[in-house]
């Protein structure tokens, strides 16, 4: 499994305008081939602060979803914006098991 988790950090007012773009991405991603989870969540005490986290099942589907057409959307929708920071950590584990 393939684990990315971040933050994108906007303005507030950047947010705002991007934000229908941001949930159809996540509409559109978590209907992708190889799309375990993938989801936005901004962080009610950093104004601006989208978290992100997403698992794949292949670094495969990880790639063709870099490619997809929604993406090409939400990247020129960032690129309208100012973008503030973004962190994100891929991380791919060897072995899943529930935990509780």
């Amino acid at each position: 499994m393939i684990i990315v988790a971040g933050v994108l950090r906007l303005t507030p007012e950047g947010l705002a305008t991007v934000r229908e773009v941001a949930r159809a991405t996540v509409a559109t991603t978590n209907a992708e081939t190889g799309c375990i989870v993938y989801t936005f969540a901004e962080d009610i005490s950093e104004p601006g602060t989208i978290r992100i986290y997403e698992e794949w099942d292949s670094r495969e589907a990880l790639d063709a979803h870099g490619r997809a057409p929604h993406m090409t959307i939400w990247r020129d929708a960032l690129k309208t914006i100012e973008v503030k920071g973004l962190d994100l950590k891929l991380v791919e584990t060897a072995s899943v098991e529930p935990f509780a």
